[in-house]
């Protein structure tokens, strides 16, 4: 097994998270985006506790990548504040590869 990296991004719609989707992909910095069915997100924000239906992504990517990967998305993406985890993943090697190969 090999590293890879994988980056959760919540967005307002389904349309944002194609729109940065589409961007990174063609820019090489991902490989793969999975764009996830809605979900109910609940956070404190100023003070307040809200709730909102947010579009969650996953960005697959090579450890190398993660970092600028970030960087673009927090560039394209609406919020003020957009959440951008990034998580150390293992996949296979032909997983890998392809990933490697595509970014």
């Amino acid at each position: 097994m090999t590293d890879t990296s994988l980056l959760y991004v919540t967005f307002p719609d389904a349309a944002e998270a194609r729109r940065v989707a589409e961007a990174v992909l063609n820019e090489r910095l991902a490989a793969c985006v999975n764009i996830l069915g809605p979900c109910a997100s609940l956070y404190r924000w100023e003070g307040k506790l809200e709730t909102a239906e947010e579009v969650p992504a996953l960005f697959k990517t090579r450890p190398m990548l993660a970092r600028r990967l970030r960087g673009r998305i927090a560039e394209l993406h609406s919020y003020d504040l957009p959440v951008i985890e990034a998580w150390p993943v293992e996949a296979g090697e032909a997983v890998t590869g392809w990933i490697a190969r595509e970014t």
